[in-house]
């Protein structure tokens, strides 16, 4: 349970040149090793598609620069004015996901239209949505924390936004990112105090039409069903996981060295982006895969206690929402590569090829150093 606490620091009572090294340091460490694997992966694909293996290693570098300014900025920005952002954050990415479907705006690849192209630029308005929900649950919980047992205060309001994004996104179609919403807007409702019996009866509600969704689609029964015995699939709809258990069973223990992936070379798709870890599971063995979990369970032991030591209940929430997107997105796709899960088009964070997810994920973690922000002194205000 969050604590209610009636009183704040003010801005003053920052101290401005910290930096929490013990988030820092995984943070860097995966988008070191991710600009890396993203060459590693990508070089003879790019060397293809664009005449220079270097082409995705150039974007990889520049989206981690970005990512970095970001990370600092949000560092420095004080996180309770969020609060007053909350639904100007929520309308833009509404305004965003709706953007996707005007002609001339709306890029699609791979059979999806995720993507906003201005310019030379793309933006994907998923990635941005689950930031500013994060933001708006941890507003509204905290605001309604008196009533949040509710059923009309607490629970309903919280479930309509929801619904609202999870539509936009499904018409995508993007299931992976409703998954994580779905399962990130639960998580954040039980730790703010909501009745379980809402909670566990919109589980229950919601399977149907899940089960309805999945089976709706040709290719997405295929997909499930090739989760179950993928060889049999091989060739089609299980073509991925199978592939990817085999750049795993390849690497071993040890791997087989930076740059000497086998499966990266036209067999296993997406290897710059959702099958990252397959290559890097191939390259660097089980060592570097066990590394690379290592600093998630950095990343989320770091998150968990910064909620923990938080001010006030709006940061405590803030921190809880931005750790749980990261372990459940991380979480999602190590399942899925591994063959535990059904196939989902959802990257590894700070690992994988993109943009949009290295600099709202970089974000992220500036709030959430913003949020552990030792006191300089013992002065507070009242809220």
């Amino acid at each position: 349970m969050i604590r209610n606490n009636k009183t704040i620091l003010s801005a003053a009572d920052e101290t401005p040149g910290y930096y929490d090294m013990k988030l820092l340091f995984p943070v860097f460490m995966l988008v070191i090793i991710g600009i890396i694997m993203v060459y590693s992966a990508s070089s003879v694909l790019a060397l293809k598609k664009f005449g220079s293996d270097y082409y995705f290693l150039k974007k990889q570098a520049m989206f981690a620069v970005a990512g970095v300014i970001a990370l600092v900025l949000c560092r420095h920005f004080n996180y309770r004015y969020y609060r007053a952002l909350a639904y100007p954050l929520l309308i833009f990415s509404i305004i965003l996901l709706a953007a996707i479907h005007i002609p001339g705006l709306g890029y699609s690849a791979g059979g999806s239209a995720r993507w906003l192209r201005f310019g030379g630029f793309t933006l994907q308005p998923s990635e941005f949505a689950r930031l500013s929900m994060i933001i708006y649950l941890a507003y509204s919980i905290d605001k309604k924390k008196d009533n949040i047992k509710n059923f009309y205060v607490g629970f309903l309001p919280h479930i309509i936004i929801l619904g609202i994004f999870a539509i936009l996104i499904i018409l995508q179609p993007d299931f992976g990112s409703v998954v994580i919403l779905c399962g990130l807007t639960w998580l954040m409702l039980f730790v703010g105090g909501a009745r379980i019996l809402y909670l566990s009866s919109s589980v229950l509600l919601l399977l149907p039409f899940a089960y309805i969704y999945m089976i709706s689609a040709g290719y997405r029964a295929r997909r499930l069903m090739s989760f179950w015995d993928p060889w049999q699939y091989s060739a089609d709809e299980g073509y991925q996981i199978v592939h990817s258990l085999m750049a795993f069973g390849t690497g071993g223990i040890w791997g087989t060295g930076i740059g000497n992936s086998y499966q990266k070379l036209h067999y296993l798709p997406e290897p710059h982006t959702d099958f990252i870890l397959s290559v890097i599971g191939e390259e660097m063995g089980l060592i570097g895969v066990v590394i690379i979990i290592f600093l998630y369970s950095l990343i989320l032991i770091r998150g968990i206690n910064t909620a923990r030591k938080a001010d006030d209940s709006f940061g405590a929430l803030l921190a809880t929402g931005i750790t749980i997107a990261i372990g459940i997105q991380a979480c999602i796709n190590m399942g899925v590569t591994l063959g535990l899960l059904p196939t989902k088009g959802l990257t590894l964070p700070f690992l994988s090829y993109g943009g949009t997810s290295l600099l709202i994920n970089m974000a992220a973690m500036g709030i959430l150093m913003n949020i552990g922000n030792p006191i300089r002194k013992n002065t507070y205000v009242r809220q």
